[in-house]
Order: structure tokens, then C-alpha cells, then sequence
């Protein structure tokens, strides 16, 4: 409010190589506080003066002036553009060169929050030449450097397969999978989110990430004392188990899913999330994956996430989980039934706190409505008889007609426990579906019985 930026503007030029340091230090923490500031330095031309004797400056005026740029470019897109148009990026690779690796660092650190924005901004990156010094960023013995440039190749990876080819091109998987085992924690987070964003995007992409042999060293990071490594390498897990049943069939046959039940079942939170959707795509390709992750045990963590877990976006991707386990036939539902999970997946689709998103994924659309459909498990579907709305009834009573014809045993004990009495209660629209099994229900007993 002063008019600070523009006296500081003329001093970027001042004679003594201290005194532009300084400022441009004292531009960078200006530009960092927030995006009204960053917007008055770019206004006051500054990026022009700022870059233009960049390659023939010291390295102290590179750190600062990359500093400059990160400030400027993390708060928007229209800002990180700004930077590009300033002719900057050629400037930040000639940094990415540098002896220094304290310049590499504030280089790579602009990189990258200019790339994170959007796919249009990392491809100036990667026009500007930056991916394979990145890369060799990631071979230095600095721990600080690794761990920015890694972030950076994440940041570059993650907008489109095309962008994350360019980094595969670059040799980038082989050295991201060696530091793996890497015992710096940040460093590791930064590796595995890294691997992820480039597996995410096809099939192709994954293989490439498992062809690096990743397995099983990434399912130790399942255990780390650091709950990004955990939550970063249950990420990775899954963005090469969404793809196709053969890499899921990897996963499984690595002892990746047992890892994964495990991790679920030693943390809380949003650290859960990866793991949970893990075990619901492994389940969702076939009959015989998702029969792995019941015999290892998958369906009880999952189960208690719905109990204990405050967040709606984690109750509905356990919800999802266990609608793709229960899915395939009755003996993946019975299990499902057995593991009493039905009634408080009832309970949050009923519960009128529940959001709307985790409503539509608990209830007849997506979990309930997949299990029920396969359920011939009476027993645990007896007790939503009494308990569910009109929409999941209609399912439950559904599964019993299919059922009841054809078991003498289930029949009888589904007089004594009040069964066929709640099904009398039912009211259902004549020539209905519900309808029709109600008949279905009461063909099966004598008239008396039913009266």
C-alpha cells in the first residue's frame, strides 16, 4: 500500500549483487503471502528485469529469483501463465544446469508449481526441456533436490498420459523405483505419489511401473512409521490394480491385497481411503478376485471403517467395497451377510445425517442393492424385513421368494421367527413387482398359515 514494489523494482538493477539478492528476497516473501500480493508484483513489471540477467548472476540471485517465481506461480493459473509468457522457463533450465545444487532445488521447486496447475502448463515445462534434467535432479546425492524434483515429475505426471509418457521417455520409472527403500520418508512420499500419477493414466503406463519391479518392495511402505508413505504407497497399489484383472491378479499374487488389509486395519482416517478402494477394484474384475480378498480377510476391516470412520467419503468407499465383493454370486454375498455388515449399511443409508453421495452408494443403486440381489443367505436377511424402507424391501423380499420354494427348512423358520407375518404387513401396489413376490411368498403356505 506504500508503493514498496515499485522502489524495489529500479534496485533489481543496482550495481551490488547484495542488494538485488535482498530485494528480490524481499519480492519472493512479498509475492508468497497471497494472490492480491502476487498479482502487484506482476503488475509492477517485474518478471522482465527480474529474469533478464539471470544466467550471468550468482547463485544466491538464482535461488532468490526462482524463489520469486514459485511465490508468484503457486497461487493461480493466470499467474503461472504470467511466467511462462515472461520467457522464464528458459531461465529455470539454464538454473536446472547450474553447479549448485541449492539453484537445481528453487528450479526445480518453480517447475513445479507452475506445472501442478493444468495440463497446458505442464506441457510448457516439458516444451521448455525441463523433464530430463529433472530426471537427472532425481540422481544427485542431495536429499532436498531428489525430493523437489520427484514432486516436480508428480506434478508433471499427473494431467495426461501423454504428459506422463514424456517423463517415462525420460528413463524416470527405473530411478523413482530404486528409491523406494530410501529410508528419508519425504523423500519416499514424493516417489511413490510420483509413480502413481504416471500409473494411473492405462494400462500401459502400469505395466511400465510394475515392469520396474516394484513388487514387493512398495508393500513395506504399507507398514512405515509415516502416514503419507502409507496412504502414497496404498495409492500406488491401486492405480495399477484398476486397470485389468491380470495386473489385480499381480497384486494378489505379490501378497499385495493381505498388505493392503493389513494397512486398512493399522490406521484411520483419509490414510484408509487408498486401501479401501484397492480391495473394491480388485474385487469388481472377477469372481475368483474377489473371492481372494475374502479369504484374506477383507470384508471385517472393511465393515469397520463403516462403524468407526466419521467421514461420508470413506463410510461410501467401504460401502463401495463391499458391494464388489458381494456382487458376483451367493457365495460372495453370503459371505458378505455373514460378516453382519447388511444392517449398517441399512442404517447408513436411513440415516437422515448421511450425505446424499454416501446415500446413493450405500443404497439400493449401489452396495445393498448388489449384495441383496445375490444374498440367498436368509438369515442375515431376515432382520431388514423389519428395518428396511419400501426401496431395499423390495429386494429383500425379492431374494426370499426366490429362495423359500425351494427349502422346506428356511420355510418353516421363517413362520417362527415372524418372517411371513411382517410380509402380511406389506403394503404393495396391485401388479407390482413387490407384489409379485409377496405371492410368490405366500403360494408356498397353506391358506391357513397365510391368514
Amino acid at each position: 500500500n506504500s508503493g514498496v514494489v515499485c522502489l524495489l523494482r529500479p534496485l533489481l538493477l543496482d550495481v551490488i549483487p547484495s542488494i538485488r539478492q535482498t530485494v528480490a528476497l524481499a519480492l519472493g516473501r512479498l509475492a508468497d503471502y497471497d494472490v492480491g500480493m502476487a498479482e502487484a508484483v506482476v503488475k509492477a513489471g517485474i518478471l522482465p528485469q527480474l529474469i533478464c540477467s539471470l544466467p550471468e548472476e550468482n547463485r544466491y540471485y538464482k535461488k532468490a529469483a526462482a524463489f520469486v517465481l514459485r511465490a508468484i506461480a503457486k497461487h493461480s493459473p493466470q499467474l503461472a501463465h504470467a511466467i511462462v509468457q515472461c520467457g522464464a522457463l528458459e531461465m529455470l533450465v539454464i538454473c536446472l544446469e547450474d553447479f549448485d545444487p541449492g539453484v537445481k532445488e528453487g528450479a526445480s521447486w518453480a517447475f513445479g508449481y507452475i506445472a501442478r496447475h493444468n495440463a497446458e502448463l505442464s506441457q510448457a515445462v516439458v516444451d521448455a526441456g525441463a523433464v530430463p534434467l529433472l530426471v537427472l535432479c532425481i540422481q544427485e546425492p542431495e536429499i532436498a533436490l531428489k525430493r523437489i524434483a520427484a514432486s516436480t515429475l508428480s506434478d508433471i505426471s499427473k494431467h495426461s498420459p501423454e504428459l506422463a509418457q514424456t517423463v517415462v521417455d525420460a528413463g524416470a520409472i527405473a530411478h523413482l523405483a530404486q528409491m523406494i527403500t530410501n529410508p528419508d520418508a519425504k523423500l519416499k512420499r514424493q516417489v511413490l505419489s510420483a509413480l502413481s500419477q504416471i500409473a494411473k493414466h492405462s494400462v500401459d503406463l502400469a505395466e511400465l511401473v510394475v515392469e520396474a519391479e516394484i513388487f514387493p518392495v512398495v508393500l513395506t511402505c504399507l507398514k512405515d512409521s509415516d502416514e503419507y508413505v502409507k496412504k502414497n504407497g496404498a495409492t500406488l497399489i491401486r492405480e495399477i490394480a484398476k486397470h485389468t484383472p491380470e495386473l489385480s491378479q499381480f497384486v494378489v499374487n505379490s501378497g499385495g491385497v493381505a498388505a493392503v488389509i493389513d494397512c486398512i486395519g493399522s490406521c484411520r482416517g483419509t490414510v484408509r481411503l487408498p486401501g479401501i478402494m484397492t480391495l473394491g477394484y480388485v474385487a469388481a474384475h472377477s469372481e475368483n478376485l474377489s473371492m481372494a480378498v475374502i479369504v484374506s480377510k477383507g470384508i471385517s476391516p472393511l465393515g469397520t471403517c463403516l462403524i468407526e470412520e466419521h467421514e461420508d467419503h470413506i463410510k461410501a468407499a467401504a460401502a463401495w467395497a463391499l458391494g464388489q465383493i458381494g456382487r458376483h454370486t451367493a457365495e460372495h454375498a453370503r459371505h458378505v451377510a455373514i460378516a453382519n455388515v447388511l444392517p449398517t449399511l441399512l442404517d447408513i443409508f436411513v440415516d437422515t445425517r448421511s450425505s446424499e453421495d454416501l446415500k446413493m452408494k450405500a443404497s439400493r443403486f449401489k452396495a445393498l442393492k448388489n449384495i441383496l440381489q445375490k444374498c440367498t443367505y436368509l438369515p442375515a436377511l431376515e432382520p431388514l424385513l423389519h428395518e428396511a424402507p419400501p426401496n431395499i424391501m423390495k429386494h429383500v423380499i425379492g431374494q426370499f421368494s426366490k429362495v423359500l420354494p425351494h427349502d422346506s427348512k428356511a420355510r418353516r423358520l421363517f413362520v417362527t421367527t415372524g418372517g411371513l407375518k411382517k410380509v402380511q404387513e406389506i403394503k404393495a401396489e396391485p401388479g407390482s413387482l413387490l407384489q409379485e413376490y409377496i405371492n410368490t411368498i405366500n403360494n408356498c403356505y397353506p391358506e391357513e398359515i397365510v391368514r
